[in-house]
């Protein structure tokens, strides 16, 4: 259960950034953008714009709503060109110096950059640098990529980006503008998402294509697997400056990340969630009389999950939109209360009734013990869990902020003991070639995997070196060529 912020029992967001090159309005298209992109990251947001002779920033914790809706805000970020970034914290401690864009005076003048994913040989990174005699600002992994840039003696700046991207592994989609150009990159597998939009004449980089419609901007393509992008006033350029290889997308996209009415590669994330859901009913049907969501992440699954069983949808939980993330409990019994406050049941709907409740993932299984006792509250004779994506087994290392693999439930228990831990009369989930299935494979590619499932295969598609502590040859040579 992904969608609730109880007892960390949540795989959070990753992060989304936004750019645009060419606009009268270039701030204020960044937060419209940005405001659509908030799902992927509510802990902060920044901007950081460029006028032609000096760049401006603005970085704030909490909701760009709350943050940049006011116009003299928009005022201090004069110029044409912008970049801007929504966070959830999966490296370094939520605090002012992390917020992105991060900005840096380099020779050849400023660059500011925005990141989403991770980088798994950051730390590896940082100690070398450190070592060298650089000073780091901030524990974001991402002021890795301002120091490396910096240190390259290549000439042209795209020469010296590109020497600080061969130096990197893990998964990244940056957004970087410099006094001249907007810069995209996607990392050499495409495991983290960026599109290419445009606006009129001005071109527009942003995670999610939700973020283009938001703003009335057309979809170009997506930034392929290892391409740089860069935009400036000669126009586009692209630049592929890694061997090619088969792109592996993260899955996650699909399941939670991406906004519903988002085109990921093509795909329209909804109804790719439908699909889902009746992969799910087709792989773990129920004896019961309704099914309901566990909202929101379990909405779309559980239209398919029913209209593929031909059983009644019906909203058997009722969310509350207008609870906040920092609500204080300060007792136990207050923290009970705190998951009513969310979530509560549609009596109506569940009393007397044996019901399919449909989610998207389980991480800890905490949240789901206290939506599957809700049920039984309500009056619900049977309830059976289904889960619209296979056992996550092992953490995540690129962007996604899971727990430790000892504190997935999964990881520890049995389907059995999962389902006795939960309370369900009987749970299920979808097999990782019904996942594969739902997003257009007939299965999962065992050789070349269509995409990054780690999560649930323990198949990491790039090495971890701040994990195992031994750094890939090709890097250490890369670094010794610097």
């Amino acid at each position: 259960m992904m969608d609730s912020d109880f007892d960390g029992d949540t795989l959070h967001e990753e992060c989304g950034v936004f750019g645009i090159f060419g606009h009268p309005d270039a701030a204020a298209v960044t937060a419209l953008g940005l405001h659509a992109l908030q799902h992927r990251g509510q802990e902060a947001v920044g901007i950081v714009s460029y006028d032609g002779a000096k760049f401006h920033a603005e970085k704030y914790l909490g909701l760009v709503g709350d943050n940049f809706s006011d116009a003299s805000v928009i005022a201090r970020l004069p110029g044409a060109s912008a970049i801007g970034h929504v966070r959830y914290a999966t490296t370094g401690e939520t605090a002012l110096r992390n917020v992105q864009p991060l900005f840096a005076e380099l020779h050849g003048g400023g660059f500011a950059v925005a990141h989403n994913g991770n980088l798994t040989n950051a730390l590896t990174l940082r100690r070398q640098l450190v070592q060298e005699g650089s000073i780091c600002q901030s524990t974001s992994d991402t002021e890795v990529i301002l120091h490396l840039v910096a240190r390259s003696r290549r000439t042209r700046f795209i020469d010296r980006f590109i020497d600080a991207l061969r130096r990197l592994e893990g998964a990244y989609s940056f957004v970087g503008l410099t006094n001249k150009k907007l810069i995209g990159a996607r990392d050499p597998l495409g495991i983290r998402p960026l599109v290419l939009g445009q606006l009129d004449s001005c071109y527009i980089l942003a995670s999610e294509t939700c973020a283009l419609d938001i703003i009335g901007a057309k979809f170009v393509r997506d930034v392929e697997n290892g391409e740089i992008v860069v935009i400036s006033e000669e126009g586009l350029e692209s630049i592929k400056p890694f061997p090619p290889q088969p792109m592996r997308p993260c899955i996650f996209e699909y399941i939670y990340f991406a906004r519903p009415d988002s085109i990921v590669h093509g795909r329209n994330v909804y109804e790719v969630r439908k699909r889902m859901g009746e992969q799910l009913a087709r792989e773990a049907p129920a004896d019961a009389d309704v099914v309901v969501p566990v909202p929101d992440s379990g909405v779309p699954a559980a239209i398919g999950y029913a209209q593929a069983c031909n059983l009644p949808y019906e909203l058997g939980i009722i969310r509350n939109h207008y609870v906040g993330r920092t609500f204080i409990q300060p007792t136990q019994s207050v923290r009970e209360i705190g998951v009513r406050m969310k979530h509560s049941a549609n009596r109506g709907v569940v009393a007397g009734r044996r019901i399919v409740l449909v989610d998207d993932s389980i991480v800890r299984g905490t949240t789901s013990v206290k939506i599957v006792q809700m049920m039984r509250d309500a009056g619900a004779t049977e309830v059976h869990f289904r889960i619209a994506s296979p056992p996550i087994t092992h953490p995540d290392y690129y962007g996604i902020d899971t727990p430790e693999r000892d504190k997935l439930l999964a990881a520890t228990h049995t389907l059995e003991e999962m389902r006795a831990y939960i309370g369900a009369d009987s749970l299920a989930f979808l097999s990782v070639d019904g996942i594969y299935r739902a997003v257009g494979y007939e299965g999962r590619d065992p050789v070349r995997p269509q995409f990054t499932d780690h999560c649930f295969t323990g198949d990491y598609p790039t090495p971890l070196t701040d994990v195992t502590g031994e750094a890939p040859r090709q890097l250490s040579m890369l670094a010794e060529a610097g």
